[in-house]
């Protein structure tokens, strides 16, 4: 059996799953997927004009089937809106074949973070107040991404390149200790 999973990076929009991810990937020499770029590219259509159009649950539904695309390929770096561990349907597909970090940001730093990308961010972009808006989905989310996470780094006030290099440093020593036999791990 191979230590090699599929690494998911949860957590609210503007974190970094992309940004981090791509870096990440790049470092273990692995394909780099977005998950919400999949599902554009599967509707020929933005992520807002599917929202828009379709609506949250068709949304939801191809989420979910394009994560069992996912869950069928070799192992990746997967950025999944921050939304995605609220699908249990998208989130069974890869549960068992994933090691999900949490990208861990305050409410209010994700959302200087996007700056005028908010507007991309169908549950934020017709929000009178942006802040609250993300607060209230923290609240929701927060439970849900620390009970999938198998590990946590937090990215507040962090640069970017140390937040990668915790992820790939946690990566490898989750695949180094899963190499290990259990006769190793006691010396």
């Amino acid at each position: 059996m191979s230590s090699e999973k599929h690494i998911v990076l949860v957590g609210l929009p503007g974190v970094g799953k992309t940004t981090v991810g791509r870096a990440v990937a790049k470092r273990l020499g692995r394909e780099f997927v977005d998950l919400d770029t999949l599902i554009e590219r599967s509707f020929g259509k933005s992520i807002s004009q599917i929202f828009r159009d379709d609506g949250e649950a068709v949304f939801r539904a191809a989420e979910a089937r394009v994560a069992g695309e996912v869950a069928e390929m070799a192992p990746v770096v997967l950025a999944p809106g921050g939304g995605w561990v609220l699908n249990s349907a998208a989130v069974a597909h890869l549960l068992e074949a994933s090691r999900i970090i949490y990208l861990r940001v305050s409410p209010d730093a994700a959302i200087r973070r996007m700056g005028r990308g908010i507007d991309r961010r169908p549950l934020l972009s017709g929000a009178t107040d942006p802040f609250k808006a993300m607060r209230e989905l923290h609240e929701v989310r927060k439970p849900v991404y620390e009970r999938y996470a198998a590990m946590t780094v937090e990215t507040g006030g962090i640069e970017r390149s140390t937040v990668i290099a915790k992820v790939v440093e946690l990566v490898l020593a989750a695949e180094r200790d899963f190499t290990l036999k259990p006769e190793d791990k006691n010396e």
